[in-house]
């Protein structure tokens, strides 16, 4: 029998921590994810979108022709479904479940906030009044009450309280519009009516989408994707927008912090225990529970020198960019943090955890804990449930469940020596304010910019890792193509931590990674060329500083006109076509890598991939090299720079008082 093929781990990541990591394991015999894509190759038929298994008839599976020409027509399933239908039906699935998944994370935040608001939830508080107010003028909550002379202000408890009732009725909200949407450019939210996609609620769109999916309802590929569209902008414009403006309610609006990234912020003669997931509700109180005096000298009595906290995915972003507690890495990593043998406990709760991690914990001491009944995972060491009325005491329990198993290590421990310090948190009021203070901050000095010609573009990169590319890499590649040709990149998510391990998230980064106009930019504000914005649910603020950027002036009446790109270069799940469609249907060209799921028809490829250009104004694209993509995305971005007639160095005009207010006049009837 010929021996089994050895994994080459040099060439699955681009992270050297990774890769040290990769090897001990392989050492261990302990099999990872990278040995898993090794052994396992994709089902080309089911990644290009043309395998139907939606009825037991099936699966159907429909190659694509083998020669040009080829009648469409003739490919179909048992039901007589094509390709076409096939394809968006699966990708309507695809959007249903990352709509999903974000806008019942903001249901549970909203049932949170609530509770904060009557005081009902133990250890939580409302930490920025001043957020809450500003937001309070979306929902039609009045921040005052009384007439003339007795005018005064409400308490932000009682501001709250109407307001979480309000916010909660948008889930099951059956007719008219989600509020959120009126923060569109003008011109987008017309697009929308006129194409009959704003979103009525969020649940029933993804409800309607669900049902016309199944066997033998929607069977027109247009007519598929259109409700996909509202589905999706219910996630960017409705779900993921509301939890990221009361997460920042609650815990506070972020503002620069420095941290550091990677496995290296892991500490042999402390306490580790690693937060992982996507929702910050129970990580807060466990922070608060990490830093009581009485929990560190319980630490101390088993022998630790304290207790050190480290995020893994989303999760890591939240408690980062608020506390400036590490992060760990990013979701291929979740695996090796166990390997370290210093874990002590995983915490984990919804959203990209590995069943995997229950058969790594078994060959270490580390404690597998589950928190929210949505996400149990079989093996795993106990479950505590969260509960936010008792939030710190479950805070406590758990810490105190990750200090009793320090004694209990049985491996050498082996933490990898590098991290790297990050600067991390850019919000996007926390952008205007670094772009003229409290008083004269305006997205207007980055239009400015960009007329110039000293920043040629913005681009989001955003998204997952996928063991079937190379880990970080393509992030990597494409971010440091787009600064050498003068390009700010926002980042969230697991691309942001690619970043923060490669030194990209620190304002030093800009002299050694960007051309001249950037660094110049970056250098005079203070600021990393690449700006990390949060977690995936926060992708909602890239809107909100794209929105900015057309209420500004100088560059368009809509999102669709801004020479800006978006990218998910290694995208793996669900909630990336969830949000990779809003952004299209919100007017930008967004390309993916690794794969995309409508491959296997042409038809409703194009569909995607031109024809919503011209509904929309942004479109859809699929480039596998990185460095392709940075190409496509620039040659986007100086598209649309001659599209607005900057394509052409200018004179510089210095702006009067009566120029500038003609501009934030214009801005405020936008």
């Amino acid at each position: 029998m010929a021996e089994e093929k050895k994994l080459d781990v040099t060439k699955c990541s681009v992270d050297p921590v990774t890769v040290e990591m990769l090897q001990k394991a392989q050492a261990a015999g302990i099999e990872t994810i990278f040995d898993r894509a090794e052994k396992m190759k994709p089902c080309p038929i089911g990644a290009e979108g043309s395998c139907c298994k939606i009825c037991s008839q099936g699966p159907c599976r429909i190659p694509k022709p083998k020669k040009a020409g080829d009648d469409t027509k003739t490919r179909m399933g048992l039901c007589g479904a094509t390709a076409e239908t096939i394809g968006a039906r699966n990708f309507a699935r695809m959007v249903c479940a990352g709509a999903a998944a974000h806008n019942d994370h903001s249901r549970g935040t909203a049932l949170l906030f609530k509770e904060v608001a009557h005081g009902r939830a133990q250890g939580y508080e409302l930490k920025d009044v001043a957020k809450l107010k500003k937001i309070a003028k979306d929902w039609g909550v009045a921040i005052t009450e009384g007439e003339g002379d007795d005018k005064k202000p409400r308490s932000a408890e009682v501001i709250a309280q109407e307001m979480a009732d309000k916010i909660l009725l948008e889930f099951g909200q059956q007719a008219g519009e989600l509020t959120y949407v009126q923060r569109a450019p003008k011109k987008r939210l017309e697009i929308w009516r006129e194409q009959g996609v704003v979103p009525r609620g969020c649940d029933i769109e993804i409800v309607e989408l669900m049902h016309r999916t199944h066997m033998g309802v929607d069977q027109e590929y247009k007519n598929i994707i259109k409700q996909c569209t509202r589905t999706a902008l219910s996630d960017g414009w409705g779900g993921s927008m509301i939890s990221t403006d009361i997460q920042d309610v609650m815990f506070g609006c972020p503002v620069p912090v420095a941290g550091d990234i990677n496995l290296g912020v892991l500490k042999e003669d402390h306490v580790n225990i690693i937060i992982h997931g996507h929702e910050p509700l129970l990580p807060e109180m466990i922070y608060v529970a990490s830093q009581e005096p009485d929990m560190i000298q319980y630490a101390q009595s088993k022998g630790a020198k304290g207790i050190q906290l480290a995020g893994m995915c989303c999760s890591a972003n939240e408690i980062l960019m608020r506390h400036g507690i590490p992060i760990a890495g990013n979701y291929l990593q979740q695996e090796l943090a166990m390997i370290t043998g210093a874990v002590d406990a995983m915490v984990v709760d919804v959203q990209c955890e590995m069943q995997s991690l229950a058969n790594i914990a078994k060959c270490y001491h580390t404690k597998l804990i589950t928190t929210d009944n949505r996400a149990m995972i079989e093996g795993a060491t106990m479950h505590i449930p969260f509960d936010d009325h008792h939030a710190l005491d479950i805070a406590r329990k758990v810490v105190r469940e990750a200090i009793d198993n320090y004694p209990n290590r049985k491996s050498p421990v082996m933490i990898p020596s590098q991290s790297t310090p990050t600067v991390v948190g850019f919000s996007y009021e926390t952008i205007q304010y670094l772009l003229g203070g409290s008083i004269r901050g305006s997205y207007y000095t980055l239009n400015d910019n960009i007329i110039g010609g000293r920043v040629r573009g913005v681009a989001g990169v955003v998204g997952c890792n996928n063991c079937r590319s190379m880990h970080d890499n393509s992030h990597l590649t494409l971010i440091k193509e787009l600064l050498k040709n003068d390009v700010v990149v926002l980042t969230t998510g697991c691309s942001a931590m690619a970043c923060g391990k490669a030194g990209l998230l620190t304002p030093e980064a800009a002299t050694k990674f960007c051309g001249p106009g950037l660094a110049e930019v970056c250098e005079t504000v203070g600021i990393p060329p690449v700006l990390h914005m949060g977690s995936c649910v926060d992708n909602s603020r890239i809107l909100m500083a794209a929105t900015a950027c057309v209420k500004a002036g100088g560059l368009g009446n809509d999102i669709s006109d801004l020479p800006a790109a978006g990218a998910a270069p290694e995208w793996m799940s669900e909630k990336a076509i969830s949000i990779g469609h809003y952004f299209v249907t919100s007017g930008v060209y967004t390309v993916f890598g690794v794969t995309f799921p409508t491959t296997g028809s042409d038809i409703l490829t194009d569909h995607l991939f031109k024809d919503l250009e011209q509904i929309y104004g942004g479109m859809w694209d699929f480039v596998a090299d990185p460095d392709d993509m940075a190409k496509k995305m620039i040659a986007h971005i100086d598209k649309k720079r001659a599209a607005l007639g900057i394509d052409k160095a200018r004179e510089r005009v210095l702006f009067d008082m009566e120029m500038r207010r003609d501009i934030a006049a214009a801005g405020h009837e936008d």
